[in-house]
């Protein structure tokens, strides 16, 4: 039996609603088409929006959004941005040593330290590590700061990889500030795979984890998973704790200084 192209689609497309994911081989064996076909099909349906292309065949459609670069990022949420790194500063006391991953909202808090005293920083952001030196030349804070080693990311202003993982492995802190690409259904992402392993190491080695999310992270995926929001021990935001995720309230604090 011959199928029309719009009959291949309504196939492929009640498949997925049940499934979740289909692979081209068995389409193309229940269709009885070549597999050639049903790539094509798959192709154009990914075109509509209406699947999402992966390795051998397509899952449900998901609307992840793309970082922009480093720089544009800086300018867009700004002023909430540094409202939030000012509230995250407060939590740095004297001795601690922190950690802190690559993102605009993180690399704001080096510009709110005050009279804080021996304090390790431990990034992999080149930018936050900058702003952090700045900080001890104005003798805001006093103590070191340690850029991890690893493969730079020119438009993140960030350095990655498997060195840096292995050395955050033999790493200890007392808080990690951590930044994300989006929250959705309870899950923490960011955008890059190495940012986000880099991200989940520094969570795993903290006593305490610190979240810093700008409102426009709500509600919205990105592409790795970096945590479970409960792995969180507190979450910085510009706005309130939306209503459907009450579970998480007392873990909220909005960036102006007033608990949710």
């Amino acid at each position: 039996m011959t199928y029309a192209k719009i009959e291949r689609f309504d196939y492929i497309l009640k498949q997925l609603e049940v499934h979740g994911k289909i692979i081209v081989a068995n389409i193309a064996d229940a269709l009885q088409v070549a597999p050639e076909t049903i790539r094509r099909d798959l192709d154009e349906l990914e075109e509509q929006h209406l699947l999402t292309r992966v390795h051998g065949g397509a899952v449900q459609y998901t609307n992840v959004r793309t970082e922009p670069a480093f720089l544009r990022k800086l300018q867009m949420q700004k002023e909430a941005k540094c409202n939030i790194a000012r509230l995250a500063a407060e939590r740095i006391c004297d001795g601690d040593t922190i950690a802190v991953d690559t993102g605009t909202t993180t690399v704001h808090i080096a510009d709110y330290l005050m009279a804080v005293e021996d304090i390790t920083i431990v990034t992999n952001s080149i930018a936050a590590a900058a702003q952090f030196n700045l900080a001890i030349e104005e003798r805001r804070m006093t103590g070191k700061v340690i850029l991890l080693g690893g493969t730079t990311n020119p438009r993140q202003s960030s350095v990655a990889g498997a060195m840096t993982l292995e050395w955050l492995g033999n790493m200890n802190f007392d808080k990690a500030f951590l930044s994300c690409g989006g929250i959705m259904d309870g899950i923490v992402y960011d955008y890059d795979l190495d940012e986000s392993l880099i991200s989940q190491k520094m969570l795993e080695n903290s006593k305490m984890t610190i979240l810093l999310t700008d409102s426009s992270k709500i509600n919205s995926k990105s592409f790795y998973r970096i945590c479970h929001l409960v792995d969180c021990s507190e979450i910085i935001c510009d706005a309130t704790c939306p209503e459907e995720w009450q579970a998480y309230e007392e873990m909220w604090t909005i960036g102006s200084g007033g608990k949710s």
